[in-house]
Parts: C-alpha cells; sequence; structure tokens
C-alpha cells in the first residue's frame, strides 16, 4: 500500500479546508476535483473567472460540479481584511496600508497565506508555477515561524515503488529545497523538524541518520567534520526534547540503508541499514539524491514539505502532477493541529 493510500483514510477523518492559490494551472482544478471527490479535504481553489475557465477548459473538468469554492483573489470581500492584518505583520518593515492591498490584491499566494494566517484556511499548497523562494517569502511573511526550532527547512517524503533492504517503503530526505549549505547547527534543526514530521505523516518511529562521504571516520576533511558534529548535537538536542528515537552520523548512504553495509563498516551504530530520516549535509547533495530516487526509480517524490512555517504552507516541484499534489495535499492535512 502506498504512503498516499495510507494518508487518505486519515486526512478524510480530519476534515480540514485547504487552499489552492493557482487556479489558473489545470494540474490544480485536476487535483482539487480529486482531492474533493476523496474527501480529503475541502478545498478553495484562488483565481479570476477568466484563469478558472480556462484552466477548467484545459483540465477537462469544472469545480462548480464538483462542489469547490472559487474566490477571486483580485476583487474578494476580504480584500482589506487581509491587507490590514498584513500591514500589521509587515509595518515595522516599512510597508504601507496602501501596499499592503496592492500585496493581497496582485500576489496570489500572499493572499492565500493569509487566508491561513486568519483561520479561514487551515493550510496551503502552491508552489506548481510560483517559485520556491515565492513560497517562502510569502509563508514567511504572513504565516510566520514556529517558535519551537531556530531554522526553517524542507523535506521530501519518498514514497518507494520497492522496499529498502530492512523493509522500509517510506523515507524522509532533507534538506533539499530551502539552506543552500547548513552549518552543523542548523543541521540540527533540520534533523529535529524532519524526525517530527516523519512520525507525524508515517506514524512509524524515525531513525535518523547523518549521511555524508566517510562512515565513522573512514574519510577526514571539514566536510565530513561538520556532520560529525551535527550528528553529536543532534542526539544531545533529542534527548533534552525527550525524542527517543535513533540518531547516527556520519554515515555513508548504503551503511544508512543496507544492515549487510551497516555491520561492516559502522559496528555498534545506532543505526544498523535501517535509517528512514535521511540529513543531507547540503541543499546539492540532497535535491540531486531526490531527484534521482524519484526519476530513475519507481518511486513518488511529495515535496518539498516546509518545515518550520506556524501552520502548514507546502510548496510543490514544478514538475509535479496532479497527483503530486493531491499528495501534498493530504500532507498538508496531517500536518493541521
Amino acid at each position: 500500500m502506498s504512503i498516499l493510500d495510507q494518508m487518505i483514510p486519515r486526512a478524510k477523518a480530519a476534515q480540514k479546508k485547504v487552499v489552492l492559490p493557482e487556479g489558473q494551472d489545470p494540474r490544480v482544478i485536476q487535483a482539487a476535483v480529486e482531492a474533493k471527490q476523496l474527501g480529503v479535504c475541502e478545498p478553495l481553489v484562488l483565481g479570476t473567472p477568466a484563469e478558472i475557465a480556462a484552466a477548467e477548459t484545459a483540465a477537462g473538468v469544472t469545480l462548480a460540479s464538483a462542489g469547490i469554492a472559487v474566490e477571486d483573489y483580485t476583487a474578494s470581500a476580504r480584500v482589506q481584511e487581509l491587507a490590514a492584518a498584513f500591514y500589521e505583520k509587515r509595518k515595522a518593515k516599512g510597508i504601507t496600508e496602501e501596499e499592503a492591498v496592492k500585496t493581497m490584491t496582485g500576489k496570489r499566494i500572499y493572499y492565500g497565506n493569509m487566508l491561513v494566517a486568519q483561520g479561514y484556511a487551515d493550510g496551503l499548497v502552491a508552489g506548481s508555477i510560483a517559485s520556491t523562494a515565492d513560497m517562502l517569502r510569502g509563508a514567511f511573511q504572513c504565516v510566520g515561524t514556529d517558535k519551537a526550532v531556530k531554522k526553517a527547512s524542507s523535506a521530501f517524503i519518498m514514497d518507494l515503488g520497492a522496499p529498502t533492504a530492512s523493509g522500509d517503503g517510506t523515507l524522509l530526505f532533507a534538506d533539499c529545497a530551502v539552506n543552500i549549505c547548513p552549518t552543523a547547527e542548523e543541521l540540527v534543526d533540520i534533523a529535529v523538524s524532519s524526525a517530527k514530521t516523519f512520525e507525524q505523516l508515517v506514524a512509524k518511529q524515525p531513525k535518523v541518520a547523518f549521511l555524508s562521504f566517510s562512515t565513522k571516520g573512514s574519510a577526514k576533511h571539514e566536510l565530513v567534520d561538520k556532520v560529525t558534529t551535527a550528528a553529536a548535537l543532534a542526539k544531545a538536542r533529542f534527548a533534552e526534547l525527550g525524542l527517543d528515537y535513533p540518531v547516527d552520523g556520519e554515515v555513508q548512504a548504503d551503511a544508512a540503508l543496507v544492515p549487510s553495509v551497516a555491520s561492516a563498516k559502522n559496528k555498534g551504530g545506532a543505526i544498523q541499514g535501517d535509517a528512514n530520516v535521511l540529513i543531507f549535509p547540503d541543499i546539492q547533495a540532497g535535491n540531486i539524491c531526490y531527484k534521482l530516487v524519484q526519476r530513475l526509480g519507481n518511486n513518488q517524490a511529495y515535496g518539498p514539505l516546509l518545515q518550520g512555517v506556524a501552520k502548514p504552507v507546502n510548496d510543490l516541484s514544478r514538475g509535479c502532477s496532479a497527483k503530486d499534489i493531491v499528495g501534498q495535499i493530504c500532507i498538508t492535512v496531517l500536518q493541521c493541529k
């Protein structure tokens, strides 16, 4: 059973509303209809009448026939309320009330995020058109950050076509989209957020591996030192937080995922080829790896999930399918408190 199939019943039980700002995208229209039919959320699609009509024609379905609400962010009765709330959040940065109104009527991502911030929606999914940078700015400026961590990050849920050598069908990769070259301390924040995300979505114990091109000193380099330090700091942080999860590093990917390799390379380590949360040393390694795993195998990638945001706001790859969007909607629903 895929991770999406496992998440759908839990999402249906949660009864949440998710805003989809990119109503001009036919993939979003298709995903909204499917999500509604599956019962995983109450979608709210943003777009002008012309945008929605064109996207519906391309998608071959209509939102009205599925009972899905549409909101024109350029002419909504909520513009003034959302703009006033946005102004209060950003006035210390020099924004004017007029600029706040222009932001709400001109930037659908910001409008959608303010719907979440003001409680009109429980979460947001976008990024099939918007860039990750735009998504991050909208989320942080409107919804704000989670006080529990100092550093926001991203993660991908990898739904594997075939299980790992230790039998896991789902892995979490982080950080693959936000932090370009995190410090050892920032890697700890990424690991804490990622472990919590994995447990929340997969409902299994996270087993966290800090990846490197070295396993327990097999290579010497400052890049290895960063990962070794991060793993040590993470063990202490996890203990402070009362999180009883195995944490190990630095380890190579094969030692993290293959028990027979771990027995040779990492004897006595906390992770014996059974890692399910993989923390990459930088964005290059993480981004390259998730795309290779996704495209070369029969694997599904859901993400990037934004971690460290006060309410669930999740990004999409611009190469996503309607199925990817539905998966991201389910994940967003399960992240709602």
